[in-house]
């Protein structure tokens, strides 16, 4: 567990520091998104857990608690996929310099011959961003075999595009690897030591009715709370490489703390070799600043102006996000449901900024 602490005491000046109470609330009023909770921890200590507006606004009203379940959506990539892949390297049952044809041989001819796990963990594999694999495939199964069919479009490492199907691919390699499935591996290697229990692909009905409401979805006819948003995450069970995982700002404080703590927090889940190496630029002279799985600070970043640069991070799509500052001892849980009810909400992004600024510049001491 982390405990709490009076905010002076790790290093904030607590007037500085709640301004942040007057700004999300701002931010619900004026309908950026209809509910947040913002956890702030430092020195292995929670300075800040509140929650704000609601976590459902229709069909009924229901206030956002600090227990709150939100889909992860792409916090998913760095909360399951990146540990599972980085855990299998260090058993060695996988290299990172492993060509992604040694798993799937489709990947054997033309460019794609050059395309490695690292490619696949930095956004640099040449794969496009996304497909729509709902409506163009039948079965979950023939997910993998049309990815592998696709054409590169761009060659391996020359830049870096976001993309949802390298991290689908990653997770089936952590299933073919380990013989046991994404949401099982994921429980036994990383949430289950770091005692995150309210952490899970397709919650159960009790956590489902702790959950914050997303999006009404036009292929469900509903809208979704405690099941996956992300469509091609629900056409492949819930359980995907790239999103469907489900948790709560307090459990990610867990492991945002596993990370700070260069790999530890009630068990060890990774070496302190694999988190410098996880949280080092890989991408150096490139489009974007890229660990692996994680995105770094750099600027424009959803972090804010003021995190140093040894800064990274994650968002998801449902409004969702996860930064962590080992310069500062620092990690920083944004979690809101703005998608709900519809996706056309656009302010997230600096909104996020806002708030990180507010948090960082409520610092005095840095060390």
């Amino acid at each position: 567990m982390l405990p709490s602490e009076d905010p002076g005491k790790l290093g904030f000046d607590p007037e500085r520091l709640k301004l942040a109470d007057g700004l999300v609330q701002r931010l619900v009023d004026t309908g950026c998104f209809p509910g947040a909770v913002l956890l702030v921890a430092r020195r292995g200590k929670i300075a800040y857990f509140k929650a704000f507006g609601y976590s459902q606004l229709h069909p009924e009203r229901r206030p956002m608690t600090l227990e709150t379940v939100f889909d992860l959506a792409s916090l998913t990539k760095v909360v399951t996929t990146t540990p599972v892949i980085l855990r299998l390297a260090e058993a060695g049952e996988l290299s990172l310099d492993d060509p992604v044809s040694l798993y799937f041989p489709a990947f054997g001819e033309g460019p794609k011959r050059k395309v490695t796990v690292w490619h696949l963990l930095t956004h640099t594999s040449g794969l496009p961003a996304y497909a729509p694999l709902y409506s163009l495939l039948g079965r979950r199964e023939d997910a993998y075999g049309y990815i592998t069919g696709l054409n590169l479009e761009y060659e391996p490492g020359a830049r870096v595009v976001y993309s949802d199907l390298g991290f689908i691919l990653l997770g089936r390699i952590a299933e073919l690897v380990a013989g046991k499935p994404l949401d099982e591996l994921a429980k036994e290697l990383v949430f289950e030591p770091l005692g995150m229990r309210d952490t899970m692909f397709n919650p159960p009905p009790e956590l489902r009715e702790r959950a914050a409401a997303t999006e009404y979805c036009r292929l469900r006819n509903r809208i979704l709370k405690g099941e996956v948003h992300d469509e091609n995450a629900w056409f492949m069970g819930g359980v995907a490489g790239h999103a469907g995982l489900f948790s709560t700002a307090r459990d990610l404080a867990f492991y945002a703390q596993m990370w700070l703590n260069k790999g530890a927090f009630c068990a060890r889940v990774l070496s302190p070799a694999t988190v410098d190496l996880a949280t080092r630029n890989h991408t150096q002279g490139l489009n974007e600043c890229r660990g692996l799985g994680w995105a770094l600070n750099c600027r424009p970043c959803s972090c804010g102006d003021l995190m140093s640069p040894k800064a990274y991070g994650h968002t998801g799509f449902t409004g969702t996000s996860l930064w962590i500052d080992p310069a500062y001892d620092l990690s920083v849980i944004l979690l809101t449901n703005r998608i709900h009810p519809t996706r056309e909400n656009q302010c997230l992004l600096r909104a996020r900024r806002l708030i990180h600024n507010v948090i960082v510049a409520s610092l005095m001491e840095f060390s």
